[in-house]
């Protein structure tokens, strides 16, 4: 059984202060959604809240209720070598760094999860899959004739497929699993997979949507 860890910031949530001076997370597109899709899978945080962590701890609580329930999988220090990744898979109870995931938007702290041995994913959407051994893809999604952007937006919003580029109205870059692309062929756009995306040069992953 994996153990799939999330960093916070640009890629679970956006902080922002309230009126008040507490802090409160805002949940970035699909992340809620792709959370509880994982609701049987055991997931931890590993994240760097600087010396705010007991602010950090309580919007993290109030943002995502009942997701991120397992005190011993939440590990709040410095991601700049293995160490706090080597802490997490040791503190799953037995699970080998082979079944965790690390899911973050920073290319580095990914390299230094991968030297623990975890599995890393770029983007939210993609933690089943490398939970999985399902590689992620780099394609080019053309829309035929008679498409609209916002249909390509709606089929994306539901697949395993996050726009990296808006090159034209008619041309977007992704990345996408096997899975994306099938969902992506099945409603009728024209996908050209590039070949495997180079984990250390995919960051930062935008989530605007393919329309201008």
């Amino acid at each position: 059984m994996s153990v799939i860890f999330f960093d916070i910031g640009a890629t679970l949530a956006d902080p922002r202060p309230r009126p008040d001076g507490s802090l409160a997370l805002r949940p970035r597109p699909r992340v809620l959604a792709v959370l509880d899709g994982l609701s049987a899978v055991r997931k931890g945080v590993i994240s760097n809240p600087g010396t705010a962590e007991a602010a950090v701890a309580r919007a993290l609580a109030e943002a995502f209720p009942g997701r991120f329930t397992d005190p011993a999988l939440v590990h709040w220090g410095v991601k700049d070598s293995r160490e706090i990744f080597d802490r997490a898979v040791a503190a799953t109870g037995g699970e080998r760094a082979d079944d965790c995931v690390f899911v973050g938007e920073d290319a580095q702290e990914r390299g230094f999860a991968r030297e623990a041995g975890m599995r890393t994913a770029a983007h939210p959407v993609f933690a089943l899959a490398a939970a999985e051994h399902r590689p992620v893809l780099r394609a080019r999604i053309e829309l035929r004739d008679g498409q609209e952007p916002q249909s390509l937006t709606a089929v994306m919003d539901q697949a395993e497929a996050v726009p990296v580029e808006v090159v034209s109205e008619r041309l977007v870059l992704a990345l996408v699993t096997t899975r994306g692309v099938e969902a992506l062929e099945d409603a009728g756009f024209t996908v050209d997979v590039r070949g495997p995306a180079e984990d250390l040069v995919v960051s930062p992953v935008r989530d605007d949507p393919p329309t201008r």
